[in-house]
């Protein structure tokens, strides 16, 4: 195609926002016959299909998404424009496209993109929370700047996709004060049948605990096995369960969830990586991540004694 049509380009975006072409015309104030034709033209001219019907909704296609990505920018700087014209103060500076893993803990999460909020520079964030392998299908679209992981992305997704690695944190074991008293005494023996909760199955750091426990030849009383990190640790403040989490987060988890740590795990480290498509590497809000990481959230930590169990 030579030539985008914007206004079909806008059509297009609309129905991808609504999820469906009868609450786009409605919003257009415009016939669905109208819309619908407008979106075929549209297709024709890409010469790929942009959606697919599951049962009523309309779902974006890779070619969709892709497209869709490229709309969101092209209408929010023909905002910023219209803002200016008009003499409004309009959002301006970088934008920053991440995803993040749902398996990442939350606190890392915002350690990681700190740099990026509190810098000089205004940067728009926006963040999207899904599966790894779905977010990096978006990083080889072009659909994200940066993903946020607990494991790299797989050689098999291809050669445009480069693993960068932020750094590790070993894990501890965290409880509420009354598990601290019953068994820090005699760790990680005292873990047989203690009440743990687990992340689930398809985490990182799930795989390298199955492994210890089996060296250690523990066997907790698994109340959950909870994806989310922030909901594991709400439930475990609820005094459901202990729970793993990284030392590099220990005052914060401490603070916010009242679980000093229990006791230490050996040899069990939670990595986390950051995931980007090689014309993204020079983005500065990615730069900024990438280098700030390891001295702001991965070096040495002296944590406070009240947090620790005696050992």
């Amino acid at each position: 195609m030579e030539r985008i049509n914007y206004q079909h380009l806008y059509y297009f975006w609309q129905v991808a926002k609504e999820g469906s072409i009868m609450r786009a015309c409605e919003k257009l104030h415009l016939a669905q016959p109208t819309i619908s034709g407008q979106l075929i033209v549209f297709e024709q001219a890409i010469g790929e299909k942009l959606f697919f019907k599951e049962g009523r909704k309309l779902v974006l296609t890779d070619t969709g998404r892709t497209v869709f990505h490229y709309a969101n920018e092209i209408f929010a700087i023909g905002r910023e424009l219209t803002n200016t014209l008009k003499g409004r103060i309009g959002s301006k500076g970088l934008r920053l496209s991440v995803g993040v893993a749902d398996a990442l803990p939350k606190l890392i999460t915002y350690r990681l993109l700190e740099p990026v909020i509190n810098s000089i520079e205004p940067v728009q964030l926006t963040c999207f929370e899904d599966k790894a392998d779905r977010l990096i299908t978006e990083i080889t679209l072009h659909s994200l700047d940066l993903v946020l992981s607990d494991r790299p992305a797989s050689p098999a997704v291809g050669g445009n996709v480069f693993n960068h690695l932020l750094g590790e944190s070993s894990v501890a074991v965290f409880g509420l004060p009354k598990f601290v008293e019953k068994y820090a005494q005699d760790f990680p023996r005292s873990l047989n049948g203690a009440p743990f909760l687990l992340p689930t199955a398809n985490t990182a750091l799930r795989r390298s605990l199955d492994q210890w426990l089996d060296s250690e030849e523990i066997c907790p009383d698994i109340k959950a096995e909870i994806e989310d990190s922030a909901l594991l640790k709400t439930f475990s403040s609820a005094g459901i369960g202990m729970f793993v989490a990284p030392i590099a987060v220990a005052n914060a988890i401490h603070r916010q969830y009242g679980t000093p740590i229990v006791g230490h795990i050996d040899n069990v480290f939670e990595r986390f990586y950051a995931i980007t498509a090689q014309r993204k590497l020079k983005h500065p809000a990615v730069m900024a991540i990438l280098e700030q990481a390891q001295n702001r959230l991965f070096g040495l930590l002296d944590l406070p004694s009240s947090l620790c169990a005696e050992e």
